[in-house]
């Protein structure tokens, strides 16, 4: 073959082949970008080339050195495989095959903490590593996904042009940036997917409340919904629900929803959104409480069982039903606001506490398209950040203040309706305790302090002292004048 006939070497290569790398290497081709790629399994590669990527630029490589002799220099390959030790065994088996300055970008739902030693390892040896969030779904994938890039720095320059060509666009901005060094991306996206955890649990719990609380029929519902997605609650998984309560059995005619068992599953990244928020110290009540319902839905044969010996509510909703479904609205708006300054107050701390620069409205402007909890929304989180970088908590923008107001009678009157009626709304509930507490300026934990001094010696500060000096009383007159030492969680 001449050097005429030779093939164009691969602009980018992609490993993995399920759904998610498939429509990447769609969407990076339709942009102009040549794209090698390969598969552990082969044939995978094989039905790739002779389906979705015929008549393309795609070039299939059935073994890794072909694969990498494919790729300009400085190589870039992006891993799109199943998080965990797959990545590191498959980043063993490509280092080999590398030379200082070139790029591996995992693509997968990897936790930071493995993104930061990655980046790091790599380093090491001149190797350069992306850590990228990618949210949207196969649709996204195919079209534009959100992406959420970390890291190490140098690499970004070589990776940016393919990035943000493929990314969402919204008032012709990509909808994606670079998030900060080492696991930023990765711990973005993981933000990202705690949100989205909170928003589906707060859809759900304001369709059970009108399914439930208020004996609404499925089509009532779903207008409902078509209703929402033309105002603030303008978002994706609004829409999807407004779609998905309008679909029907094609056996028996009646609402798909119906038929679909009552247990959630997940994959974890709410989970460590959760538990980085405990290390932490940061009040993430809401997205912790949507994990939780996921977890109480997977007991399903406990809960009916449960069902046949607990005392159930007699009390039927009697007031009136348009102005419950407006309280709703409310409750679920304010519900919103509350999940996403929580999730911004967890980035805030975590910037500081891993040494990251974080750009709160770029983070905002990344969510607007593509991904999973795009909505209109987030372009009012932006404004936020552009008004004031420094903003300490979105509950202290004057736009979020307004709405707060405006939303919280409704707001306290759902949720009080919905206790009354026996229907569960955890994410409700849990985020108007926390707005009662944050704008509280008294809370009573001297007492809880007192509690730990009695039992523990385990001192409180005063409120007619400075800060930082603690105190020690002994409670019963038994115990002695030791303290224990203190600490903050």
């Amino acid at each position: 073959m001449s050097e005429m006939e030779k093939p164009a070497k691969a602009d980018i290569g992609l490993i993995g082949l399920a759904v998610m790398g498939q429509n990447l290497v769609l969407n990076m081709n339709d942009k102009g970008f040549t794209v090698a790629v390969f598969n552990r399994t082969t044939s995978k590669i094989d039905e790739f080339m002779t389906g979705p990527a015929k008549g393309t630029n795609i070039i299939g490589c059935h073994d890794l050195q072909t694969f990498m002799d494919s790729l300009k220099v400085p190589r870039r390959v992006m891993l799109m495989v199943k998080a965990g030790p797959v990545v590191d065994a498959l980043i063993e088996q490509l280092v080999p095959y590398l030379d200082k300055g070139d790029i591996i970008i995992d693509g997968g739902n990897s936790l930071f903490n493995d993104s930061d030693r990655r980046t790091y390892e790599l380093h090491q040896q001149g190797i350069l590593f992306i850590g990228s969030g990618v949210s949207g779904g196969e649709e996204g994938a195919r079209h534009g996904p959100s992406l959420m890039p970390g890291g190490n720095h140098a690499a970004w320059h070589s990776v940016k042009p393919i990035f943000q060509s493929i990314a969402a666009h919204v008032d012709h901005e990509p909808c994606c940036d670079w998030v900060g060094n080492d696991g930023a991306g990765h711990y973005v996206k993981m933000v990202h997917n705690g949100i989205e955890y909170g928003d589906m649990q707060l859809i759900c719990e304001a369709y059970q409340m009108m399914r439930e609380g208020l004996g609404m029929r499925g089509d009532e519902i779903q207008k409902v919904f078509a209703e929402w997605n033309e105002g603030v609650l303008d978002s994706y998984l609004i829409e999807i629900t407004r779609d998905i309560l309008a679909v029907r059995d094609e056996e028996d005619g009646e609402l798909l929803i119906d038929h679909i068992l009552d247990t959630a599953g997940q994959k974890g990244t709410g989970k460590w959104t959760g538990m980085n928020a405990l290390d932490l110290g940061i009040p993430l009540t809401l997205i912790g409480e949507a994990v939780f319902a996921r977890c109480l839905s997977a007991r399903k044969d406990e809960r009916v069982r449960a069902s046949k010996v607990l005392p159930q509510l007699a009390a039927t909703f009697e007031g009136d039903k348009t102005e419950m479904v407006n309280a709703i609205r409310d409750a679920l708006y304010a519900s919103k606001i509350i999940s996403y300054a929580q999730g911004y107050m967890l980035m805030r701390e975590a910037a500081e506490t891993y040494g990251w620069e974080l750009n709160y409205g770029g983070i905002a402007l990344m969510w607007r398209g593509g991904c999973i909890i795009r909505s209109q929304f987030l372009s009012k989180i932006r404004d936020a950040f552009d008004l004031n970088p420094e903003l300490e908590n979105l509950l202290l923008d004057d736009f979020f203040i307004e709405a707060i107001t405006k939303a919280l009678p409704g707001w306290r009157k759902a949720v009080g309706t919905a206790v009354a009626l026996g229907v569960p709304v955890p994410t409700f509930s849990s985020a108007l305790s926390f707005y009662d507490g944050y704008r509280s300026e008294r809370l009573p934990a001297n007492l809880l302090q007192a509690q730990r001094d009695y039992f523990g010696a385990h001192t409180y500060e005063r409120t007619d002292k400075p800060r930082g000096e603690f105190f020690h009383t002994n409670w019963t007159g038994r115990g002695g004048d030791v303290a224990a030492s203190t600490y903050d969680v």
